[in-house]
């Protein structure tokens, strides 16, 4: 069974999320169920929702304040590190952590923040989450803040919505290319993507989107930031939300694993099976049924190798797209 490195889940900002080791009645991922699939790391997200947002009304969320960004982005890095001081996960500060977790079968769990309210525009804290051991973070969520616009869920509708970085923005992404940050562009809007590509600090990463020529939703990414992300030596992840891989963009669950399928060979082909990898959006939104949670990241394996790629590189796809280019993002 291949080893997964999945780009993005929301597991540990979940109610239940102290029982990630116990298992869990619902959701996507617990420990029994990763090892179960096959997943041997991930970015793990610190994500602070929008309070009275449900994410339906195509306009961008209303902006929130540090300060409660700030508490559920320390309690979720501090589930982190609860679990790696018990043996749980290994926290991935650097290349090599990826690799001791797979050799010796502990999941790799990457820090990550998505949206970066919980970062002063002085980016004082910034330094501060690095010493804890973050590694990812993403500048926006689909709202506005300090540095950037967050692209609104729409369908259909082009990514081309609202204006680019501001400038604590570009100190930000700046500041996160010398610390070995890697900066994750899922949720900017498409100018502030071009404002970071042409920054080419670093490759460019979308850690959970879709290829927009298969689903006009704002969150996918068009042919030309597919080129971009290409030719920056960057990784698209795969999203497995259904309302981002379906033609006609519906929260439909019976969904065929084929649509998640489509889009890993669509990234493929135009840019290189070396730049398409996987990014589930586990516990952060609809997947399709026949997935089911984690346990099922096998039945997507071969529905992706289904569309002729050869094991080598389904490898790359599962697990070393990842390893190469965090490895690229934390050279600072």
């Amino acid at each position: 069974m291949l080893t997964v490195f999945d780009g993005h889940n929301d597991t540990l900002t979940r109610d239940d999320a102290d029982d990630f080791v116990t298992g869990r009645e619902g959701g996507h991922i617990d420990l029994r169920r990763a090892r179960e699939g096959g997943l041997g790391g991930g970015i793990f997200a610190a994500f602070t929702a929008t309070p009275g947002h449900d994410g339906d009304s195509g306009e961008p969320a209303a902006p929130i304040g540090q300060d409660l960004a700030a508490a559920l982005v320390s309690r979720t890095l501090g589930r982190l590190l609860r679990l790696e001081r018990e043996g749980h996960v290994r926290l991935a500060r650097r290349p090599g952590d990826l690799d001791a977790a797979r050799a010796d079968g502990t999941l790799a769990a990457v820090a990550h923040i998505e949206g970066a309210e919980a970062v002063d525009p002085e980016l004082l804290a910034l330094d501060a989450l690095h010493a804890a051991g973050l590694r990812s973070l993403g500048p926006v969520w689909s709202r506005p803040n300090a540095f950037a616009y967050g692209v609104p869920f729409a369908f259909p509708s082009s990514p081309d919505i609202g204006p680019g970085l501001t400038p604590a923005g570009t100190r930000l992404v700046r500041r996160c290319a010398e610390l070995g940050i890697a900066v994750d562009l899922s949720h900017l809007n498409e100018a502030g993507f071009w404002d970071v590509a042409r920054l080419d600090l670093a490759p460019l990463i979308a850690s959970h989107s879709g290829a927009h020529a298969l689903c006009a939703s704002s969150r996918n990414l068009t042919d030309a930031q597919l080129d971009a992300i290409g030719a920056s030596g960057g990784l698209v992840g795969v999203v497995f939300a259904v309302g981002f891989v379906r033609p006609d963009g519906k929260e439909d669950a019976d969904t065929p694993l084929e649509a998640i399928a489509a889009h890993v060979r669509h990234v493929a082909d135009r840019i290189g099976v070396d730049h398409v990898a996987l990014g589930s959006d586990f516990d952060g939104a609809e997947i399709p049924r026949a997935l089911g949670d984690v346990a099922g990241l096998p039945r997507l394996l071969d529905a992706i190798r289904a569309e002729g790629f050869s094991e080598d590189e389904m490898e790359r796809i599962a697990w070393g797209n990842w390893r190469r280019v965090l490895e690229a993002a934390w050279s600072g």
